[in-house]
């Protein structure tokens, strides 16, 4: 492809992702994937300059753009070189013309900045690109060994098991990761994931599993010892736990689906019964958009307050879980106020039987009644934990 025939494949990914967001359709990232899935002509250095255009516009435009084209030009404004590409060839868009619309620059919508600024947050930090972390599985493998087997890999500067490598290697082809000896997660999560403190033997819930990142890490922490209920109300996102689970050797997982609006008499033979409870609750994802910036663009104020209630709802599922004395650790990707320490005040308000815990992590700053993890502060994504123990 030529560079006005890479930057037109940028902008026609871009219109489908902008239409995407609006109508709640499909991800950045399989957009891309069908894209060139249809179009084979295209090298993988044809594939990977596209992509960069096309990430780097979205992370150049604050508001939703009315065109793929519009953002595009936003880039190309301070970008010679891709301003040039504008040339009117057979296969590269049309000459710029004086007047266009170019796309809103910034990190954020307005409405979502101003929430962000109100939570001691700068939305400029959460749009960089993000590093690639993986977990050592410690069922099969411990740090040291990863690190002299796979190429590249450097160490995690505070979670213990993480390695991190450089962006863009194709993880499915190392055979660490065939054979289960690593998983792919953000350190930020797996320093989170540590607050449960899980131990062999334990009977512990994940409630909001998906396809079972952290529940995989809680199998190795428990040294597939004991019980481990995994459960969602996704049946797509559940059944990849299976075959996870199979390749990381973890024995000790079952897994629940949960119909919504119905949880809490699924889980009725669970009450009062588990030592932990994981809740890693929807969420505005705000604290992931190094790795999904257009996610920006899917937020709106009504969602938000649907997703504040939900995350309502799953703690109340989750409290009559835990046996006396156990403990519940609340974790979203959030660093909105609303979705973090001011729902766990909430729930501390309404349920005189729990205390809030002190948190002892690698890298985090208290926040409310937990912490929390930013891209400035631990070089991760962002999430807000708290850790909360029901009286005996």
């Amino acid at each position: 492809m030529t560079p006005p025939a890479r930057t037109q494949a940028a902008i026609e990914l871009l219109d489908a992702i902008i239409a995407a967001a609006r109508e709640g359709g499909a991800a950045a990232d399989t957009l891309v994937a069908r894209y060139f899935a249809t179009r084979r002509y295209a090298g993988s250095k044809d594939r990977r300059a596209v992509r960069e255009l096309v990430y780097a516009a979205i992370r150049s435009a604050g508001e939703l753009p009315g065109t793929g084209r519009a953002a595009m030009l936003s880039l190309a404004d301070h970008d010679p070189a891709l301003a040039a590409t504008f040339d009117g060839s057979a296969h590269g868009p049309a000459p710029m013309s004086d007047g266009e619309i170019r796309a809103e620059p910034g990190a954020a919508p307005a409405w979502l900045s101003a929430l962000l600024q109100a939570s001691d947050v700068d939305p400029a930090t959460l749009i960089a690109r993000g590093s690639l972390d993986l977990r050592v599985n410690r069922l099969k493998a411990d740090r040291e060994t990863v690190l002299a087997d796979v190429p590249d890999a450097q160490p995690t500067r505070y979670a213990p098991d993480g390695i991190r490598l450089p962006t863009g290697t194709n993880v499915d082809a190392l055979s660490a990761y065939r054979d289960g000896l690593i998983e792919v997660q953000d350190e930020g999560s797996q320093i989170v994931g540590l607050a449960l403190d899980a131990q062999p033997g334990e009977r512990i819930v994940d409630l909001c599993a998906g396809a079972g990142g952290t529940t995989l890490a809680l199998a190795a922490a428990m040294s597939n010892k004991g019980v481990l209920l995994a459960c969602d109300t996704d049946r797509a996102r559940l059944s990849r736990l299976a075959p996870r689970a199979e390749r990381a050797g973890a024995t000790i997982i079952e897994t629940r689906l949960l119909n919504p609006g119905r949880e809490a008499e699924a889980l009725a033979d669970w009450n009062a019964a588990a030592d932990g409870v994981l809740v890693d609750a929807p969420c505005s994802g705000t604290g992931t958009w190094r790795r999904n910036p257009e996610a920006r663009w899917r937020l709106t104020p009504a969602r938000v307050d649907r997703l504040t209630e939900t995350q309502r709802h799953v703690l109340e599922i989750a409290a009559p879980l835990v046996r006396p004395g156990g403990a519940l650790v609340y974790i979203v990707c959030s660093l909105l106020e609303r979705e973090g320490p001011d729902q766990i005040a909430a729930f501390l308000a309404a349920h005189r039987a729990w205390t809030a815990e002190p948190l002892t992590l690698p890298c985090g700053e208290p926040r409310g009644a937990g912490a929390r993890l930013t891209p400035a502060l631990c070089g991760t994504d962002g999430f807000f934990v708290a850790r909360l123990r029901r009286a005996c």
